[in-house]
């Protein structure tokens, strides 16, 4: 795959390691400009790694991750967090501030980059709790409100700063169903609404194949299948077919890899 200029993340020959333990290996990932792209495995697979590795915080053994143009694990300390600038981050279980109201959760990150006046930020964060539907919440701590609610304070605070790139990790973990289609249908209308590039890390399929516009199944720190949710709906790969539809059997084993329960029972040679 070539540098393609309509692409905001764009992902070569990627392989990273703990060790000797294999992550990711020989990744080719394209995330093109005001997209939805969803990243999906079973658990295990690799797909927080990625974001990490789009973030900074982990530098591959070959290959890169290049955002706007720049490859991510060769900037410096002041280059790295000037494109962190450009990106927002909604972590799994939300991590929120407890101590903090909700208006002063998505009020940190524009104090903490910007030098907007008081009165500016005020009115940014009402408008960004406004678009999640939590503005008149905006006095609450996190422990008063439902946790549907904490993840949709912590999507309002992860679009603080209009960011160009925002990344989801498993957004919908722990929501009930109401929860996960309000969330599903913030991250799609955010995404239209701010011009973005949204990289959704998940392994739920009706939520994901509803919003996104391109879809990457990764399985074993590769990727083994890719194409738009109506075509990984059709798809007869066999990893794709088992993890759509949930299936027991199929590529990834219901066991660990390892020695027979016969042989650790010592009946081996009686078998």
């Amino acid at each position: 795959m070539s540098s393609d200029v309509s692409n905001l993340v764009e992902i070569r020959d990627l392989h990273f390691a703990y060790g000797k333990r294999a992550i990711l290996s020989g990744l080719q990932m394209d995330f093109p400009r005001g997209k939805v792209v969803a990243v999906m495995g079973g658990s295990g697979s690799g797909k927080t790694t990625v974001l990490r590795l789009i973030g900074g915080q982990l530098r591959p053994q070959r290959g890169h991750v290049k955002v706007h143009g720049q490859i991510v694990h060769q900037l410096n300390t002041a280059g790295l967090y000037l494109l962190r600038r450009k990106m927002g981050m909604l972590f799994q279980h939300g991590a929120l501030f407890t101590d903090l109201t909700v208006f002063e959760n998505v009020a940190f990150p524009l104090r903490e980059h910007t030098d907007l006046p008081e009165e500016l930020i005020r009115n940014l964060v009402l408008m960004k709790l406004h678009a999640v539907g939590l503005r008149n919440a905006a006095k609450l701590k996190p422990g008063e409100i439902s946790g549907g609610m904490a993840r949709r304070v912590a999507l309002a605070r992860s679009i603080a700063l209009d960011p160009e790139l925002i990344m989801y990790d498993e957004p919908f973990a722990g929501l009930d169903p109401i929860s996960m289609g309000v969330t599903a249908n913030l991250i799609r209308n955010l995404n239209t609404a701010l011009g973005s590039t949204t990289v959704l890390v998940s392994h739920d399929v009706k939520e994901c194949f509803a919003i996104a516009d391109y879809v990457y199944f990764l399985s074993q720190g590769k990727i083994v299948a890719h194409g738009t949710p109506d075509e990984m709906m059709v798809s007869t790969d066999p990893y794709v077919k088992q993890f759509v539809n949930a299936e027991a059997d199929g590529p990834v084993p219901f066991h660990y890899p390892g020695k027979s329960l016969a042989d650790d029972l010592g009946l081996g040679a009686q078998a």
